[in-house]
């Protein structure tokens, strides 16, 4: 009899067991990382009676919780790749609204001032006109201005996010070292702490958002998790702190650091693969960086181009002198890692200045100087842009700047480096520094008169000074000194004319190509460039009289309110590929640049075809994670259809035991009736 009420009993708690596991799976059907649980059920020992072994029922085994150890993995990288996509992208799209195209770009700006010369050089002494290109000025540089303090804000940005993502992933990092202890506790057993495990799991999954992670199970259940290449986040029941840091170079950017109870550990960016934080660190490093280059190799290379034609002109001054600067533009940076030597007060043993000194060969890059382990005492730049890597010394000029070891302090050490920035800091301080229209220095210091006898078709286009390092004044000079001429002399089968210019200098020969100026090409390094309309004509010796070929008189302007020659260098700016050029170190070869508005669009595209790219790829990781996330929840997750279907099924096993205790009820009542 007590067989037949073991057996009931049993049945029924089995039963119980299991549709208490089908209700908890139902309850948590939409918990964040929660497993389904299923009830394992058994045989009971069997009782070994003269008929053999009878059964005893049932047992209830253990709670297994659905657990797919390769899923769950997948999840968590497939979730920290599409959040760092996300995160990036959305920065991106900021960045590219800060290099917009049409009417409210750079580009437009800078076409707009070029264009505004047009009028003064229609009118040179015209204060209306003059004013006008003062107006465009600085609506250029303001634009510039702006783009860079947008950047500075983005920046912020960043570093804002950071650190709200820093205290939310050491929130999680807390709550899971906690939910490790609690797991170690009650891990004595033979049954695993299911709803803790997904706690645990999930806790990670959230993590894995903001940084990737990989993950160790101790035998205890408790997992360590581990950032940036191997870096202990969580350990057992303990976490580490994450910090956000001054990045070594630049205050204005930051970094990330693992903070131990002695010392602080900065992580390797490069190994912060996935998640929005390594996101966030690679726009700062990278897309923010490039995006202040390119905007600041503009602006330095227009400002420098246009100050140093304004210093060969003649303004409209009493009397008319050269002319000053018209724009500036935020100085070059020097940033000395805080790592470099100092003496005992703290103060750095060396110090480095860099100087821009050729607007044409400026890159769009920053760069790093440290020491060359390979020979002591020598360094090396590396150009960040592309990484190329090449020695350097004390005062030598590479890519458009000068590098400069502090004469009155030590060289850098082998140890110190520093982060060059010739152009990175030039926008944000953009501005007009001329304010008076008769400040434009509209005229050329050197007119051209062609003589009356001359038998070809050439007049004069243009003449203006184009290098202040070989333009001297004193080469042209005034009646009644005698004058600088230029003479065409052989007239050559291919159209191209000899001619020789002869003045203080001498006399030096060249030869004129259609289409090219005269005054400043090898051989002929005078400094200024005039340029002719139609074809001289050469000498012709045999003719009677003899003709000795055209010639052009080369004289101070006597009149710079009537001259327009300067600002006619000012407007071919606008068509010279002189923005980037490039000298390769090794064969001395020079690439060509490119003009100011190819240039912007060059970088609009490059951010254009990042943002692009990055949409692509968000796309694609989001649904790759969420593919993820669906295999997971297709082994492990709660489908109700089928919990309803099993508790159907145990509720009817759980009424059938029950049956069978009332069977055995009513059997002993029956037995107790007949013992009466």
């Amino acid at each position: 009899m007590s067989l037949l009420l073991n057996l009931g009993a049993r049945a029924m708690n089995a039963s119980q067991t299991v549709i208490s596991t089908i209700g908890h799976n139902i309850a948590n059907a939409n918990t964040p990382g929660y497993s389904r649980q299923t009830a394992v059920l058994k045989t009971a020992t069997p009782q070994f009676t003269g008929a053999g072994f009878q059964g005893k029922g049932v047992a209830v085994d253990t709670i297994n919780r659905v657990y797919n150890r390769f899923l769950t993995q997948e999840a968590y990288g497939s979730r920290a790749a599409a959040s760092g996509d996300e995160a990036l992208l959305l920065n991106l799209q900021r960045l590219e609204k800060v290099l917009p195209p049409g009417e409210a770009g750079l580009g437009k700006a800078m076409s707009d001032f070029l264009n505004a010369m047009v009028d003064v050089a229609s009118r040179p002494a015209d204060p209306a006109a003059r004013q006008v290109v003062l107006g465009r000025t600085k609506e250029m540089a303001t634009r510039f201005s702006s783009a860079g303090a947008q950047l500075n804000d983005l920046q912020a940005g960043v570093s804002s996010d950071l650190r709200a993502n820093v205290q939310v992933v050491n929130a999680l990092a807390k709550q899971l070292a906690n939910v490790n202890g609690q797991i170690q506790r009650l891990n004595g057993g033979e049954h695993d702490t299911n709803d803790l495990l997904d706690q645990r799991d999930n806790l990670i999954y959230e993590i894995s958002k903001y940084v990737t992670v990989s993950t160790l199970e101790a035998e205890d259940g408790s997992m360590g998790v581990f950032i940036g290449g191997g870096q202990r986040l969580v350990l057992s029941n303990q976490a580490a702190e994450l910090v956000v840091e001054q990045d070594p170079y630049d205050s204005q950017r930051v970094q990330l650091a693992l903070k131990g109870p002695t010392n602080t550990l900065p992580l390797d960016a490069a190994l912060l693969t996935g998640g929005s934080m390594s996101a966030l660190l690679s726009f700062q490093n990278r897309d923010l960086q490039d995006a202040r280059n390119y905007i600041g190799q503009l602006a330095t290379a227009l400002t420098m181009r246009v100050n140093t034609q304004q210093s060969l002109g003649l303004d409209l001054s009493t009397p008319s002198g050269a002319g000053v600067a018209l724009l500036a533009v935020g100085a070059e940076r020097v940033l000395p890692a805080t790592t470099n030597a100092r003496d005992i007060a703290g103060n750095f043993l060396s110090n480095v200045t860099i100087t821009r000194v050729d607007p044409d060969f400026l890159q769009a890059s920053s760069y790093i100087l440290k020491g060359d382990p390979a020979l002591a005492g020598t360094y090396l730049l590396v150009r960040e842009s592309d990484g190329f890597t090449q020695s350097v010394v004390d005062g030598q000029t590479i890519d458009g700047f000068r590098i400069d070891f502090d004469p009155l302090l030590a060289p850098p050490g082998p140890l110190d480096t520093y982060r060059l920035e010739p152009v990175a800091n030039a926008a944000p301080d953009m501005r007009r520094v001329l304010d008076l229209p008769a400040g434009i220095a509209a005229a050329s210091p050197v007119s051209a008169v062609t003589t009356i006898t001359n038998r070809g078709s050439a007049t004069l286009d243009s003449i203006f000074a184009v290098d202040p390092a070989t333009f001297t004044p004193a080469n042209f000079p005034a009646p009644p000194a005698a004058p600088t001429t230029v003479r065409f002399t052989v007239q050559n089968p291919d159209g191209r004319v000899n001619y020789e210019i002869t003045g203080p200098f001498g006399t030096l020969a060249g030869i004129w190509t259609p289409g090219q100026p005269i005054g400043n090409e090898p051989g002929i390094a005078l400094g200024f460039e005039m340029r002719i309309n139609g074809v001289p004509k050469g000498e012709d010796l045999a003719a009677t009289p003899p003709y000795f070929g055209d010639t052009i008189t080369l004289v101070p302007t006597p009149y710079p309110a009537q001259n327009n020659g300067n600002v006619k260098a000012f407007i071919e700016l606008q068509g010279e590929s002189f923005v980037g050029k490039r000298l390769n170190p090794l064969t001395g070869d020079i690439s060509a640049g490119a003009t100011l508005n190819e240039a912007y669009s060059a970088a609009m595209g490059e951010i254009g075809s990042r943002v692009q790219g990055t949409e692509y790829l968000a796309g694609v990781s989001d649904q790759v994670a969420r593919d993820a996330d669906a295999a997971k929840a297709a082994e492990a997750g709660v489908n109700l259809d089928e919990e309803a279907a099993r508790m159907m099924q145990y509720q009817q096993a759980y009424q059938a035991a029950a049956k069978l205790l009332q069977v055995a009820q009513t059997v002993f009542d029956e037995l107790i009736n007949t013992v009466r």
